[in-house]
């Protein structure tokens, strides 16, 4: 194993590791998409559309991973370890794809809540839905990652994250909603360019 591969296993599996022992993280995120997606469902009148539905889970998903992504760098920030991580011996891109996998792998363990509990509430699942949502999730986690670090050097980074995490992930959430629909590939293209 090369040394860059090996200082992101590290960063990844200490990001693992620390969530274990603490239950910080994946908990809040566990809660909050089983909770937004009840709410939804008692929400939405019944007979909506399969399109709506699914636009709430991706909702609820964008929501979760800013809930963890708001935790990514919390450890560090807690314990100053912050400018120790970042004058470690390692390629900085190694600590963005460390943190990323770790933020990634949150997001899965989340959607294997989240998606059986959406299929209980709304629609079976569709194999379109559950690999767009693990694209998403990669594209999710490797955008807010970086962001993540970037409000966690500030004093307002639970203003900061959001305001530039929401409107980057949208291209990702766009492409996202349409292959989790591409069973009716006409409609949203259709809609989407209706809309412009």
């Amino acid at each position: 194993m090369s040394a860059y591969a090996g200082d992101v296993a590290a960063l990844a599996r200490k990001d693992l590791l620390l969530e274990l022992r603490s239950r910080d993280t994946l908990p809040a995120m566990l809660l909050f998409v089983v909770s937004a997606l009840t709410i939804f469902h008692f929400a939405l009148p019944s007979g909506s559309s399969e399109r709506a539905e699914t636009g709430l889970l991706w909702i609820a998903i964008v929501f979760t991973a800013l809930l963890g992504l708001s935790r990514a760098f919390a450890a560090e920030r807690e314990q100053g370890l912050l400018d120790g991580l970042v004058l470690a011996p390692c390629d900085r891109s190694a600590i963005w794809l460390g943190k990323t996998i770790g933020v990634t792998l949150f997001l899965v363990l989340a959607e294997v809540v989240a998606l059986p509990a959406f299929a209980l509430f709304f629609h079976p699942l569709s194999w379109e839905l559950v690999a767009a949502v693990a694209l998403a999730d990669i594209g999710i986690a490797a955008i807010g990652t970086l962001l993540a670090a970037i409000a966690a050097a500030s004093r307002a980074r639970e203003l900061l994250l959001p305001l530039l995490f929401l409107p980057l992930a949208i291209p990702v959430v766009i492409g996202g909603v349409g292959a989790s629909i591409a069973a009716n590939p006409g409609t949203f293209c259709d809609s989407l360019l209706g809309e412009l």
